[in-house]
């Protein structure tokens, strides 16, 4: 089966907060690159009252394969109760973007490159 690739997105009520979720999944190698969005202006229901409030979005680059953990990972990281979380279908793209994304998402490309270094250095 064809490797299938994934945009995340989640909003956070900070850009530090937005950068070290961003910079956490792609040290992780759960997203290929993130992108800091904002700040947005977002309005939405919380609690019985509208709220509106200034927010930055960071929109994930992925495979699904790498979804789970990288929900985790944000779930874990966000300061929400209940951060957003939502992965948006890849229906076409790039070839040569795509198979980079699939190539920084592979769980033991650390490893990789690693190995890469070593044979470099003797």
């Amino acid at each position: 089966m064809a490797q299938s690739y994934v945009q995340v997105t989640t909003t956070t009520d900070s850009r530090p907060e937005a950068a070290e979720l961003a910079k956490s999944a792609v040290a992780e190698r759960l997203a290929a690159c993130a992108q800091l969005v904002g700040p947005i202006a977002s309005t939405y229901w919380w609690e019985g009252e509208i709220e509106s409030a200034e927010e930055w979005m960071v929109v994930f680059k992925t495979t699904a394969d790498r979804f789970d953990e990288l929900a985790s990972l944000i779930t874990d990281g966000h300061s929400y109760d209940t951060p957003e979380i939502i992965a948006t279908p890849v229906v076409a793209g790039s070839m040569d973007y795509l198979a980079w994304v699939a190539e920084q998402t592979e769980p033991d490309a650390d490893e990789e490159a690693d190995v890469d270094e070593d044979v470099v250095s003797t």
